[in-house]
């Protein structure tokens, strides 16, 4: 489904050749509380929506449908500012493009959200879902031990994994070093020990992360480390 009140946008939408790459675009609305209606009545296995829409925007219908229902959620918007892609991602959705859009970018996007969301259900089906975690592009499975961020495999060592899976486990609290070294190498923390910071910086450079503002792995200056 697309949720949208600019009609050019929808018209570029509807003519993209989703049969193509074995999707198609079943329904339309033209603001969120259209969007909520629809999804009462039928089923949608995605969701792309503009964030500013008249009547009900797209942060509202996202905390909405975030209430009961985990299918996957694209949001567009307008503005390439910092803000609109924290506030789209901190109500509940998976992914965020600008307008104006490369429709084979979006479709790539697309993709990528439909195969998490089915290795997802696969796993709640099997009754491992606690195996798997799913958050802001980044998917780490410890059934399998693969890790990857937006759909890119990053190819960790088993001591990367097991620090990633830790401070993922345990997001929005500060996790010390000292802590991190006990838990994942088994062994007695000593002081000046840097083996964790240098770990850390591997994980982040893997990731592609900027050193000087990070957007997952967050450093608390005198107290360790963190995931939002």
């Amino acid at each position: 489904m697309i949720a949208d009140d600019e009609p050019i946008v929808l018209d570029s939408l509807k003519t993209f050749p989703w049969s193509d790459h074995q999707c198609c675009v079943t329904c339309f609305a033209e603001n969120g509380l259209n969007a909520l209606h629809t999804l009462e009545s039928e089923k949608v296995d995605i969701l792309i929506s503009d964030i500013r829409m008249p009547g009900m925007n797209g942060l509202e219908m996202c905390k909405k449908i975030r209430e009961d229902n985990n299918i996957p959620i694209i949001m567009l918007s307008a503005k390439s500012a910092d803000l609109d892609k924290i506030l789209g991602l901190g109500t509940g959705a998976d992914d965020y493009v600008t307008k104006p859009f490369n429709p084979l970018e979006l479709m790539a996007r697309v993709k990528a959200q439909l195969r998490r969301y089915t290795r997802y259900n696969e796993a709640d089906k099997a009754g491992d879902c606690r195996d798997i975690i799913d958050f802001n592009g980044l998917v780490i499975n410890r059934a399998t031990h693969e890790c990857t961020l937006y759909d890119r495999e990053l190819g960790l060592t088993p001591i990367e994994f097991d620090i990633l899976w830790m401070l993922c486990e345990n997001r929005g609290h500060v996790i010390s070093a000292e802590r991190l070294f006990e838990t994942v190498w088994g062994e007695k923390y000593l002081d000046r020990n840097n083996t964790v910071m240098v770990h850390i910086r591997r994980l982040r450079e893997k990731m592609g992360e900027p050193s000087r503002n990070p957007r997952f792995i967050k450093t608390v200056w005198g107290v360790g480390y963190k995931i939002d």
